[in-house]
């Protein structure tokens, strides 16, 4: 969660997206670590998540990142929960809940990782509030200096 939580910062302090990164794990080794880039690209699928499994699937040279972990700063939304799911990672570790986003004024649907697991029967392992603290002071952080909600 440190390097997901580093790439976050860096990417406020570019100003390139939102507060949110997100670091791919296989056997221990770090395989993609990356930050929402939706300001920097102009395309509002280059949330973190998504950022991180392009990387990790173009290093591993597949699509399917089964035996992998993603940390991510803060709940996938939908989009990157089905992308989580798609390319078959076995486990989501986030820090703070989509409703932490909402109430930042993020355009997020409250469709939570644990309903969309359960209605779709996805095999996707979820450990919420992890390091949950360190990512609500990131929030806090880019909370004093908005860039750009979307």
């Amino acid at each position: 969660m440190g390097l997901a939580l580093k790439s976050a910062r860096q990417g406020i302090r570019k100003k390139e997206g939102g507060p949110f990164g997100a670091c791919i794990v296989k056997n221990n080794k770090i395989i993609a670590t990356a930050h929402n880039t939706v300001l920097k690209s102009k395309n509002a699928t280059c949330h973190a998540e998504i950022n991180a499994i392009r990387l990790a699937s173009k290093k591993l040279k597949t699509w399917e990142l089964n035996g992998c972990e993603i940390y991510s700063t803060t709940e996938p939304c939908p989009m990157c929960f089905s992308a989580i799911h798609w390319a078959r990672i076995d486990r989501v570790y986030y820090g703070t809940d989509i409703r932490d986003v909402k109430a930042l004024g993020f355009n997020e649907l409250t469709i939570s990782n644990f309903k969309m697991k359960r209605m779709g029967k996805s095999k996707v392992k979820i450990k919420d509030n992890f390091e949950r603290s360190a990512c609500l002071t990131l929030l806090q952080e880019w909370s004093k200096d908005k860039t750009h909600l979307y």
